[in-house]
């Protein structure tokens, strides 16, 4: 890594970041701040959402074992920090399917939410993700990750079919006792401390399902390293917080609501007490 004087913040960072303020000025939380490419709609019928399929699951172990080997490079040299993991002692006892919620603040978070639950359940830990279509029809090499990589695509236009498929999908994983990562504010807001207000869907899929959530938040702190960009390194610690379960003899879409308001102020609270300040938008 080069020293803070001889790299120039990235004009591409620096636009992001005014989005975020000005974003954040006008109450728009769940707008894109990233200039993301042209997509295309994924054909439901074309998505093995239960990971049934040989080839599936032969290219899904082809491509966690590049994704692992590649951030285990990213994590060695330091482009990425995992920082640790506390609250690991509110899992205590389950056993089963669950939501994991997490705030989205940068394009690899993923991982250390992975790593942080590997502390728990060992380096078998298998976590499914849900993404965004546009994000699943990525082509390339980083499409064949974003589709291979244990992830679950759900529409963000009018594909309404690839939702319906996407929840068959959740409630087979679930039924199966595997954990399945949401990211319930939409849109990732780079290195973003603050919890945004959340969308219901994440809890609408625990509620119908009647699984828990397990509210995750991933706090950042500056490395002293520089990385590419002209920006510090963060270092990223994953925060698990106690679970939440659906309540009993309550409609689901009144349980979603119930439990993304205690989602919401749990993530609220640990920010405030984490960083020492009130949160203000």
């Amino acid at each position: 890594m080069d020293t803070p004087t001889t790299i120039e913040k990235a004009p591409d960072r620096i636009a992001v970041l005014e989005r975020i303020a000005e974003y954040e000025k006008q109450g728009l939380f769940d707008k894109d701040v990233e200039v993301d490419p042209p997509w295309t709609p994924v054909d439901p019928m074309s998505v093995d959402f239960c990971y049934r399929k040989p080839r599936t699951k032969i290219k899904a172990k082809i491509a966690n074992f590049f994704g692992r080997r590649f951030f285990g490079k990213m994590i060695k040299t330091r482009q990425v920090i995992f920082a640790g993991v506390t609250g690991l002692e509110n899992l205590d006892g389950f056993k089963g399917g669950a939501i994991i919620t997490c705030n989205h603040i940068n394009q690899f978070d993923s991982y250390p939410v992975q790593l942080g639950f590997e502390k728990k359940y060992g380096k078998k830990f298998r976590m499914f993700k849900i993404i965004r279509e546009g994000n699943y029809s990525y082509p390339g090499k980083i499409g064949f990750f974003l589709r291979s990589c244990n992830t679950l695509p759900i529409n963000e236009g009018e594909n309404f079919k690839l939702t319906t498929e996407c929840m068959k999908g959740v409630r087979h994983h679930l039924s199966k006792g595997r954990k399945i990562l949401i990211y319930p504010e939409q849109g990732m807001w780079w290195n973003y401390k603050k919890p945004r207000p959340l969308k219901k869907g994440a809890f609408m899929f625990a509620s119908k399902f009647n699984a828990p959530v397990i509210p995750c938040f991933l706090t950042l702190k500056d490395s002293d390293l520089i990385g590419a960009d002209g920006f510090p390194v963060q270092e990223f610690t994953i925060n698990i917080l106690p679970l939440i379960y659906p309540e009993e003899g309550v409609s689901a879409y009144k349980n979603a609501g119930i439990m993304k308001d205690k989602n919401y102020q749990a993530w609220k609270d640990f920010y405030e007490k984490h960083y020492g300040v009130e949160l203000k938008y």
